[in-house]
Parts: C-alpha cells; structure tokens; sequence
C-alpha cells in the first residue's frame, strides 16, 4: 500500500467515525506515521483529502462492478439485477468506512457550495445507477423484466438497496436480514414475480 493509500484510509476511518469537521490532519498524521506537511503535499488541504477519499469510492465501485460482470454469467437480465443489487450489498460491507462517509451529512454540505463536490457525489451515485439501468434493459430485451422506464426503475431500485445500507451505516437493522424479501420485492416491481408470472 502507498503512503497515499495509507492516508486516504486512515483519513476515510476517522472521518466516518469522528465526523470531517472533527478529525483534525494531526490526528491523521499520528495514526499513519506521515508527517503533515506531507499530507498537506499530496492533498492541499483537508477538504481536498475529503474529496480525494470520494474520489477513490467512485473508482473502486466502478471498477469493482466491472470485474464481477467480468467474471460472471448470467441466465437472464433479471438475473443481473440480482447480481448487481448483491454486488452492492458487498461492496458496502467491505467498504464499510467509505460507505458510512458517503451517508454523513457533511458531503451534501459540502456539494451545495463545492462544485467538485457535488460533481463527484453524482458520479458516484450515477455510475450505480447506470449499471442497475442496464441490468433492467438486458432483461427487457430477453422478456424476464416487464416494459417500464428503465431509468425510472434503477433509481427505484438503488433507492431501496442503499436505504438497507443505511440501516446497517446507523446499526438499525441487518440487511442481510432482508436480502431474500428484497429480491423477492424487486422481482415483482420489475413485473416477474419468484414463480415467473406478471408481478402487476
């Protein structure tokens, strides 16, 4: 691991735990062994380091969900959905600091006076929504998702699997708990209920 590397996780690690406004560079300094100045070097300033951490998440979803369509096949495009919403639920548990920085309240702060920010917050939130949206028009194309606006639908559906990710950010409830009663929703929103008839 990179001493940039080393700084972004330490640095997503307290700011998930402490919160932005109250994680100090010197508190990041202390934990990774990098003197402040070198942080400043590679990063500005703290707001910067924030954005960096942002950043990062976007390119490890991105290239995350890339390498499992990569490595997985799939019957059906209802079949992917699945595929995508599990890949998500995994991603948020392995990235649990990350994806507890992402629901703070700070970023949205943030996007409403950084435009960087803001811009980064849209990919990172598009670039999941995208590959929901294909998903659903793969399986539109083989006849297992009913006609509706694909669009409209994969917002839908991250709307409801980052809501569980939220329980789990707040310790409210386990979404793992859920996980087959959520597929079973989204079958028949998507217009295929478990036994393959019209979910309307």
């Amino acid at each position: 691991m990179t001493r940039k590397e080393v700084i972004l996780q330490a640095a997503s690690r307290l700011f998930s735990d402490k919160g932005f406004k109250e994680t100090s560079v010197a508190e990041i300094s202390e934990i990774t062994g990098v003197a402040e100045g070198t942080i400043f070097y590679h990063y500005k300033n703290k707001e910067g380091l924030f954005l960096s951490i942002l950043e990062n998440l976007k390119d490890e979803i991105i290239r995350g969900f890339e390498q499992y369509f990569k490595e997985k096949k799939f019957a059906s495009g209802l079949d992917m959905v699945e595929g995508a919403i599990s890949y998500y639920l995994y991603l948020a548990g392995m990235k649990e600091d990350r994806f507890h920085l992402l629901h703070h309240r700070y970023p949205y702060e943030l996007a409403a006076v950084n435009p960087v920010c803001r811009e980064l917050l849209e990919a990172i939130y598009n670039c999941v929504v995208d590959i929901f949206e294909k998903a659903v028009q793969a399986g539109q194309q083989d006849g297992s998702i009913g006609q509706m606006s694909s669009r409209k639908m994969a917002l839908i559906l991250f709307s409801l699997v980052d809501g569980l990710v939220r329980f789990k950010t707040y310790n409210l409830y386990d979404p793992g708990g859920l996980y087959h009663e959520l597929i079973a929703a989204c079958r028949r929103m998507l217009g295929k209920c478990p036994g393959g008839e019209d979910g309307k």
